[in-house]
């Protein structure tokens, strides 16, 4: 198993991430829902915990068999989806991943949302053990770099400058300075027990998650003038006809396969995979 804690700042509040969270989330959906392949929406509820608290269940099944490496796609079906599970009980959020013909592979992203600039120790409550093993690694919007063909001047944090509230563009040491500021502190664990296999799937896999937290949380801040100011209800409105757009465009040119999932446990890059998820 490889464990690593990325913290990641952003130039919002705990708050306004909430509607900034789920506005991208289904945003990439359509974006990365091509013709033949994307994201199928099969659950989005509300759900309650043990203590009460009121979340979303999301489930989505994300088709990507064209977009895995060649060494991969040689080992799996020419239809192939991974099922996402994604508990959102913000500020704590939960995901997921499952794929039944893969039993001993597991993803599992946890992430906390606090307002400060990445100080809190041990966010995440890990045992000595998994202290022992973690990588911890701050991610800064305004330092990483994105694949070339990814990159967009509009999605630049370094240029960007927001109509609505004036923040940005990020200097390289913005964090010491910003407010409000908040961090997103996300666990990764990533898990495939196949001999001979684990150590490149799970170097490869954890790869590509910090890539797309990268591209993501970049988005997430040059996006800001589209969803700051919704409130709850506006991005659920928003949310649930992005689906209903999404599944219309999938289903219309994917085969579904009726073959039940086994619960494995957010993917997706140095390797230049395009992505449905963003990991939050």
């Amino acid at each position: 198993m490889l464990l690593h804690e990325y913290r990641i700042c952003l130039p919002f509040t705990v708050e306004e991430y909430h509607i900034g969270q789920l506005y991208m989330i289904c945003k990439h959906c359509e974006i990365e829902s091509s013709k033949d392949e994307g994201v199928e929406v099969v659950r989005n509820e509300p759900i309650t915990n043990d203590e009460g608290i009121v979340g979303q269940l999301t489930e989505k099944r994300l088709y990507l068999s064209s977009r895995l490496p060649v060494w991969i796609r040689s080992l799996i079906p020419n239809l192939f989806y991974i099922t996402e599970k994604a508990n959102n009980f913000y500020p704590y959020t939960t995901t997921e991943y499952t794929c039944s013909f893969l039993p001993r592979f597991s993803i599992m992203v946890e992430t906390r949302y606090e307002n400060n600039n990445g100080t809190t120790e041990n966010c995440h409550k890990l045992s000595a053990d998994e202290l022992a093993v973690r990588k911890l690694e701050y991610l800064d919007i305004a330092l990483e770099n994105v694949a070339d063909y990814k990159y967009k001047e509009s999605e630049d944090p370094c240029k960007f400058k927001s109509e609505k509230t004036g923040r940005g563009p990020l200097t390289s040491n913005w964090r010491e300075y910003m407010k409000p500021i908040m961090c997103a502190y996300k666990t990764v664990r990533v898990r495939f027990e196949v001999w001979g296999l684990q150590t490149r799937v799970e170097d490869f896999t954890q790869r590509a998650v910090r890539d797309i937290l990268i591209l993501a949380h970049r988005q997430a801040f040059t996006w800001m003038d589209e969803w700051y100011g919704m409130t709850l209800d506006q991005v659920r409105t928003y949310e649930r006809e992005m689906f209903e757009r999404t599944n219309k465009k999938v289903l219309q040119s994917t085969p579904i396969s009726t073959t039940n999932t086994t619960t494995i446990t957010n993917i997706t890059t140095t390797t230049t995979t395009t992505t449905t998820t963003t990991f939050d």
